[in-house]
């Protein structure tokens, strides 16, 4: 049985793939819509508000642009999430927008109370860091975190772990307001690439995910997770993110929190801390960045 916690792919009214609004998610901050125009799908436009709602938009898969207010902001195409970081478009509260184009589109959001300009990042612009090493490493693509780019409430991430490699681990949790912590809600949406076809299809790609609690907040999910797939975390210990052999995975994080303070304050679960200093003796995986040497 499926947790309340895991939203399987496509569980949404077309053009959505992906729905998740606060109300939806149980939650009162973070939202995520992927949206899909263009091509077979049956409009190339989609005409939206952002209400009490900041977002950042950018291409999964395809191209085309965001316009608002009289402006038009490109979104570049890339063929897909493993062929390196793309261009981002943020809209602030209060505006009626259009995404136009053809492909598939992320549309992160968090409520907001400060009005901050539209804008766009380019994928260029886009800074990539290497994290962890060995079977621990991954590549995030910080095109909407914190300290990078200013907005409200909104924090947002993708990340890509080679194929037989762990993420988000040691495991770490997000839930609480302290000098160390910032309380912060977060939504995990999961692509894989393809594997070799197989009789004609091809093969699926696969990995799981892990998010535990405490004593006083307790909370169990462990989920195969599949390209298309949601898993929520309000609160708790999350991962490790495991993408099975063969198979890259790359989840699009978003996160919002309540508190004045917009920041990704972590901490480990103190049982497994110990094992990021094992990794000052390790080099990163040879395989990343992966859109530099093929996905």
């Amino acid at each position: 049985m499926h947790s309340k916690l895991y939203i399987p792919a496509r569980s949404a009214t077309p053009p959505f793939t992906v729905d998740i609004t606060p109300e939806s998610a149980g939650w009162s901050e973070s939202s995520l819509q992927v949206l899909e125009i263009g091509g077979h799908w049956a409009s190339d436009r989609a005409e939206l508000t952002t209400g009490d709602t900041e977002v950042m938009i950018l291409p999964l898969a395809g191209g085309g642009a965001v316009e608002c207010n009289g402006e038009v902001f490109e979104l570049a195409p890339r063929a897909s999430v493993f062929d390196g970081p793309s261009d981002m478009v943020y809209i602030g509260i209060d505006q009626t927008y259009v995404i136009a184009g053809e492909g598939r589109f992320a549309i992160c959001g968090a409520r907001a109370k400060t009005s901050f300009p539209n804008r766009r990042v380019a994928a260029a612009d886009v800074s990539v860091e290497l994290r962890g090493t060995g079977n621990c490493s991954r590549q995030v693509h910080n095109f909407g975190t914190a300290g990078v780019f200013e907005a409200d409430s909104l924090i947002a991430c993708e990340v890509i772990t080679p194929g037989g490699n762990w993420s988000s681990y040691p495991a770490h949790k997000h839930d609480e307001t302290t000098p160390t912590e910032t309380e912060l809600e977060e939504i995990y949406y999961f692509e894989f690439s393809p594997g070799p076809s197989i009789e004609g299809t091809a093969s699926r790609g696969f990995g799981y995910h892990r998010v535990y609690g405490t004593p006083d907040r307790p909370i169990e999910v462990l989920e195969e997770v599949r390209t298309g797939d949601v898993v929520l975390v309000p609160h708790g210990y999350h991962g490790p993110s495991v993408a099975a052999p063969g198979y890259h995975m790359y989840y699009l994080n978003v996160m919002a929190g309540p508190g004045a303070e917009r920041a990704w304050k972590i901490v480990d679960d103190p049982e497994h801390a110990w094992l990021r200093g094992t990794w000052e003796d390790q080099a990163v995986d040879p395989r990343l960045p992966l859109h530099k040497t093929g996905a």
